[in-house]
């Protein structure tokens, strides 16, 4: 299956935007198990980015076990991805409960990014908060799901805590969180008054981080989080079993281990 990507931009490293970029086709099946990735050259012109670049996003890509490399013949997406797919319908009750559990892991963990990061940001860390903000804006009034933006911007909120553990475990987590913002985006979509509040809720957090106030970005994240959690809480049925069947994207979640 050939497969299309867009060129990169400022806003977010190139390298995460690469690797994003490219599990989203495996995760959609665009690229299937076993099928072999396009040409480094090829893919160094789409993105438009350095073979450097490229490089360091598929070795993001087989750290999470999305990709192997075969020796004299190129890399290839694994056969036994670590995770699986899970369509979100009524027969699948049990997904409700895994979107609040993400949300509830990432309230842990962003809500210390948020403070460290209101500690630590430097102007270039609130610039690309800003271009974030600014980009998910524009995803949303062109009609667009917003969810990869909206992924980039609790990465910035990342990047500006200048902790590398910190940001390899949301790395890691970003292959569960893509589905899980999927499903709560178009959740939110349905009603503008839910839209209002998540734009306030961003706005919260730069706005914290931006002034250096610890105890409000803590809260302003932490907040988000919570309520995301009653926002998919107060889903009608009828959500669960249309939106999910008419989302390109499926929910996905670790494997159940025996």
């Amino acid at each position: 299956m050939t497969s299309q990507f867009t060129p990169v931009t400022s806003g977010a490293r190139l390298s995460d935007q690469v690797a994003q970029q490219l599990a989203a086709q495996i995760h959609t099946g665009r690229l299937e198990a076993g099928e072999k990735l396009p040409p480094e050259a090829r893919l160094v012109e789409q993105f438009r980015v350095s073979r450097t670049v490229l490089r360091e996003a598929v070795s993001r890509l087989k750290s999470l076990g999305l990709v192997d490399s075969r020796q004299g013949s190129g890399v290839y997406v694994s056969a036994s991805p670590p995770y699986a797919p899970l369509n979100f319908d009524a027969r699948h009750t049990e997904s409700r409960a895994a979107v609040v559990q993400m949300a509830e892991v990432r309230r842990a963990l962003e809500a210390e990014a948020a403070g460290l990061a209101a500690q630590r940001r430097k102007p270039a860390d609130v610039k690309r908060l800003k271009q974030a903000v600014q980009a998910l804006e524009r995803a949303v009034q062109s009609s667009g799901d917003g969810v990869e933006e909206d992924l980039l911007f609790h990465r910035a909120v990342a990047d500006a805590a200048h902790n590398p553990f910190l940001i390899g475990t949301l790395d890691y987590l970003s292959q569960f969180m893509r589905g899980a913002i999927g499903v709560t985006r178009a959740n939110e979509a349905r009603r503008a008054d839910f839209a209002a509040q998540v734009r306030a809720e961003h706005a919260a957090v730069l706005l914290a981080i931006e002034a250096g106030d610890v105890a409000k970005a803590r809260a302003a994240a932490s907040r988000h989080m919570n309520n995301a959690i009653r926002r998919i809480e107060s889903a009608d049925p009828a959500f669960w079993g249309q939106e999910g069947a008419r989302l390109a994207v499926p929910l996905v979640r670790v494997r159940e281990r025996a």
